[in-house]
């Protein structure tokens, strides 16, 4: 009778060793999956965080204002019933980036050519609405990127602001 105790005792060993064997391999599946899962989803949140972080840095900055000195004066080439008209523009720009100020100062020349062109191409009774006003606004701000894009730099202006709108 001992021996079969012996027997099963080494039967319940070597399954016992066999279980203990399972448990762990199954506990080191389920932590590396877990790891797994973890990093899968930290790296998700990584880039939002930054791209979030970015933004709100980007936000925080303080608005840099620029006057230009003189308004822009155009007549319309294409008239209302024939009448001259004249316009007269004043801006202001805005960017957060002192480089952005700096670069639209060193090639006010060329802005203001480009914006005289956009503005003898305008029609009277479409800039008489509110959404023609806003509408030359959008395309005086795309103007002014793009002399300044097309000049090599990287930075924008965020903003432009019509001071003064003078048609008759």
């Amino acid at each position: 009778m001992a021996e079969t105790q012996n027997d099963v005792d080494v039967t319940e060993e070597a399954s016992g060793g066999k279980s203990k064997m399972l448990i762990i391999i199954a506990v080191v599946v389920l932590i590396l999956a877990g790891v797994g899962a973890f990093l899968f989803m930290g790296d998700e949140e990584k880039p939002e965080e930054a791209t979030s972080a970015e933004a709100a840095t980007a936000v925080k900055a303080p608005p840099i204002y620029f006057s230009m000195e003189k308004p822009l004066i155009a007549n319309f080439s294409k008239q209302s019933n024939d009448a001259v008209r004249y316009l007269s523009v004043s801006l202001k720009v805005m960017s957060r980036e002192q480089t952005s100020i700096d670069a639209f100062t060193l090639h006010t020349p060329a802005i203001q050519h480009e914006l005289l062109l956009l503005l003898f191409g305008q029609k009277y009774d479409e800039l008489n609405t509110s959404a023609g006003k806003k509408a030359l606004k959008a395309q005086i701000l795309a103007t002014i990127n793009g002399v300044l894009k097309a000049q090599e730099h990287e930075g924008e202006i965020n903003a432009v602001y019509i001071t003064k709108l003078i048609m008759q």
